[in-house]
């Protein structure tokens, strides 16, 4: 009799199930990925990764103890931004509800972690249902962490390159969140419903996402112009609405310098802190940092997807295929810092109702203040 063959996404297998449980090398006999599933499990794992040998245990729980790490600074830090720009009224502004999405979609993404943490603990896929939750929930807030980053650098060029008629309002703010989530959500239901592509074990099969491993047409049809529309497009707005701030604070404070120099004084700013950075450095420094962190968290895994869809898949062992998600993971525990505990008021809010984080924020000086302190200077 034949031995019976594994059907993938394509329902074609070149090897047999005998051949996929073990193999042999100079020290004895090793487990290959997969070999402790059934047929029913192994029809939705791409064949790629059934070459490999299985990873030790260690790598397995050295995985699992950075993701509980990971999992809880991005809980904590993006839980804390959205508690406390949802109840703080002085936070309830327009701009600050992209704000509130991204660190949802942050808190999303890390909220899936105990799913990873314990198949890496089991070693090993955990059933296509499992699988399906975890890959919907990374693209949902991936996609959507990527067209929001977009929106809040759309909003704050359009507040500092437009003061007077660019700022956002609570109407076009909402518009723009309905906008994001239509765009994002394609992406997410698609791979879903495995009408167009599907969501697969990746890596040492304790995670999924969509499929770019599968040798079709369609595979790489999805896998391409899910690459523009999720990350090429993002990424063109992000750094050309953030270099056009920088472009626009340089050009501004020239101005300045020149007509200061016109008038014979030393600087047109009242009251202006001698040691403090200027302007344009600490603008471009905060944009420099923003278009970092995004392009950091998606970059690994567009090279990924696209060499795995069109290049050489032999480049893409498991080990190698696990980077992408980590570098995802560092920057959801990040983002929080940057958007939101750089902002004097968040801070001044949370030092209000968080007395416990140590955070000494002080309000800003009001105006007479202000001309007091330029008085009696």
């Amino acid at each position: 009799m034949s031995p019976t063959l594994i059907m993938d996404f394509n329902r074609t297998v070149s090897r047999p199930l005998p051949q996929l449980g073990l193999m042999e090398n100079e020290v004895g006999e090793t487990h290959l990925l997969g070999w402790n599933l059934p047929a029913e499990d192994l029809i939705h794992i791409p064949e790629h990764w059934l070459k490999y040998q299985e990873p030790s245990s260690l790598q397995h729980y050295y995985l699992a103890f950075m993701y509980t790490i990971f999992m809880f600074i991005a809980l904590f830090g993006n839980g804390l931004v959205i508690w406390i720009f949802c109840v703080a009224k002085p936070l309830r502004t327009p701009s600050n509800i992209f704000v509130i999405n991204l660190a949802l979609c942050d808190f999303v993404m890390m909220a899936k972690s105990p799913i990873f943490i314990y198949s890496s603990i089991n070693r090993g896929y955990q059933g296509h249902f499992i699988c399906q939750l975890f890959g919907a929930a990374g693209a949902f807030s991936g996609i959507g962490a990527s067209a929001t980053n977009a929106a809040i650098a759309y909003d704050r060029f359009s507040t500092i390159a437009k003061p007077f008629d660019g700022r956002m309002t609570y109407g076009r703010a909402f518009f723009l969140i309905i906008c994001i989530w239509t765009y994002t959500s394609p992406w997410a239901l698609l791979p879903l419903t495995e009408k167009w592509n599907r969501y697969v074990p990746e890596g040492y099969l304790t995670s999924c996402t969509f499929d770019y491993l599968t040798a079709t047409d369609e595979t790489r049809a999805f896998v391409g112009i899910m690459f523009v529309i999720c990350y090429v497009i993002p990424v063109s707005l992000v750094i050309f609405f953030y270099s056009q701030i920088v472009s626009h604070v340089f050009n501004h404070e020239k101005a300045l310098r020149e007509q200061a120099k016109k008038m014979n004084v030393e600087s047109l700013r009242s009251n202006q802190d001698a040691n403090a950075q200027s302007a344009e450095v600490r603008i471009a420094k905060a944009a420099i940092t923003i278009c970092c962190l995004f392009i950091a968290s998606w970059t690994p895994y567009a090279v990924v997807a696209m060499i795995g869809a069109f290049g050489d898949k032999s480049l893409l062992t498991p080990g190698i295929t696990m980077i992408p998600a980590i570098f995802c993971k560092t920057v959801a525990c990040f983002d929080p810092y940057v958007y939101a505990i750089s902002h004097p008021r968040y801070r001044l809010e949370l030092s209000k109702r968080v007395p416990c984080l140590g955070i000494s924020e002080k309000p800003p000086p009001t105006a007479s203040e202000t001309q007091s302190t330029t008085t009696s200077a």
